[in-house]
């Protein structure tokens, strides 16, 4: 018996608009991957290369007229350039994937949407902070401007998407907690947050949940998304490391007070995040 298919309302632009962005993450991949990804084997003892897991966002590692670019990736350039210690970059989107090959040694360091929580400090070490940031919630506006999800308390009996291996469902667990019903929540397994914002842009979901400095980056070129709604309070950002790894968090951290002294360090603060 033939099966029947049907194709929801928007997902032909949807996947169109992946489909380019696809595209673009896969160049950008190649790109920043300098010379293929992480695979598990020995390294010389000499080699003090540092692996970094780097999330593919606006924030992190992306492409813009045909130059890598993105906060966290300047910002661990400028490191490595003042500190004279080489570092190759392996872009991720999913980040428990990342946080497998971290525990696998493959990768030395994470640079991803990874807010600093008690649940992540018990099974990784971080970096001091590198910047503030708190998780929103992604909804589209009506025809008028509105949105059907005005505060937190509206969330009840909702699904909302976020990032599979993201602490932001443990927050939607203490969120739903905080005002007595059922938020469910749906762990993406392929896409990253740029993805889930698009998605919600075009119809294909409803809610997501990414962090704050990402949805505003994106909205402004989405007017129909609304990006208000906070889910957390203000979180620290930082870097992430095996939880044996103390050598290289200390030295992180030593290298991130001396860089923030620079004035390369506030054109990137301007450039990225001031906004």
């Amino acid at each position: 018996m033939r099966e029947n298919f049907k194709i929801k309302k928007g997902q032909p632009v949807l996947y169109l608009v992946l489909l380019v962005a696809a595209v673009a993450m896969m160049a950008t991949l190649r790109q920043c991957a300098n010379g293929g990804a992480a695979n598990g084997d020995a390294r010389p003892a000499d080699d003090d290369t540092i692996r970094v897991a780097i999330e593919y966002s606006p924030l992190m590692c992306y492409t813009y007229a045909d130059t890598l670019g993105g906060f966290n990736y300047d910002l661990i350039r400028l490191i490595s350039y003042r500190q004279k210690r080489p570092v190759k970059f392996y872009p991720m989107v999913a980040l428990q994937k990342a946080v497998d090959d971290l525990e696998a040694g493959k990768v030395d360091m994470i640079v991803a949407q990874f807010p600093v929580t008690k649940e992540n400090r018990a099974k990784l070490l971080f970096s001091d902070e590198v910047y503030i940031d708190k998780q929103v919630l992604v909804q589209r506006k009506d025809s008028v401007g509105q949105v059907k999800i005005k505060n937190q308390l509206y969330l009840a009996g909702t699904t909302v998407h976020v990032v599979m291996g993201s602490p932001m469902k443990n927050r939607i667990a203490n969120l739903s907690q905080e005002i007595g019903d059922t938020i469910y929540v749906a762990e993406d397994e392929l896409y990253g947050p740029e993805q889930l914002f698009l998605q919600v842009a075009t119809g294909e979901i409803d809610y997501a949940v990414i962090n704050g400095r990402i949805a505003r980056n994106m909205a402004q070129n989405y007017k129909n998304v609304d990006v208000s709604t906070s889910i957390s309070f203000s979180q620290i950002q930082a870097w992430a490391f095996r939880i044996d790894n103390t050598a290289l968090q200390a030295d992180v951290n030593a290298w991130l007070a001396s860089v923030k002294e620079t004035p390369e360090y506030k054109h990137l603060l301007d450039r990225y995040l001031e906004q």
